[in-house]
């Protein structure tokens, strides 16, 4: 990767700093653009191209005479637009599957013990949608209830940053064990936390295997 785009990743993503740093939302003024080279320490060409980018996508308008606003401070627009440059290093790629099943690893013995019983009910309705209509979606809905069932707040957030970096790999969960879901289902229905471990770890290792193929 180019020092320049390098340079050009830094800037949008502490400009993305700067927006959760000020508690900035939609509608809300940027600072201006001299502003944003002195606290990014940047030069103001630099800062200029990369508003000009977030504005071309969609994320900020200049308004003539008035300044910068925010379109759509949704966090997860810019993690798919800042993922698209960053995620170009396979190890980052590993690193960020890897850290993705570590935490549902985490997230599903927390769900088991926390999930009342008609919270674990919605989700193995959601595990048995997994068959009827077995699509990113439909997985997708399963593996984070999984992680929201932890009831662990930070936990959720940190993983649904990482799925939207996840899917902007290119990388999407499979039904590609079919006889692990089942079993996973079952455990789960029964609160068999060590049974159940075991086999979302099984179904995480083949999906990486089979979405790195």
């Amino acid at each position: 990767m180019s020092s320049q785009k390098k340079v050009y990743i830094e800037i949008l993503n502490k400009i993305h700093d700067i927006i959760e740093t000020d508690g900035l939302q939609a509608g809300d003024k940027l600072p201006s653009e001299r502003e944003l080279s002195d606290r990014l320490n940047a030069g103001r060409s630099s800062v200029r191209e990369a508003l000009r980018s977030l504005e071309l996508l969609g994320l900020i308008e200049t308004r003539r005479g008035e300044g910068t606003y925010i379109v759509d401070a949704n966090e997860y627009r810019l993690i798919e637009i800042l993922g698209s440059f960053i995620l170009q290093n396979d190890k980052v790629v590993e690193d960020l599957i890897e850290l993705k099943d570590i935490i549902e690893m985490t997230a599903l013995p927390l769900a088991c013990q926390r999930l009342s019983d008609n919270e674990l009910d919605e989700l193995l309705q959601l595990g048995e949608q997994i068959f009827n209509e077995p699509n990113e979606d439909t997985l997708q809905a399963f593996h984070r209830r999984i992680v929201e069932g932890s009831k662990n707040r930070l936990l959720f957030r940190v993983w649904n940053i990482l799925y939207q970096y996840y899917k902007n790999t290119g990388h999407q969960l499979q039904l590609v064990d079919k006889d692990s879901y089942s079993s996973l289902l079952r455990a789960l229905k029964e609160r068999e936390t060590s049974k159940a471990s075991e086999l979302l770890s099984r179904i995480l290792s083949v999906n990486s295997t089979t979405s790195a193929l």
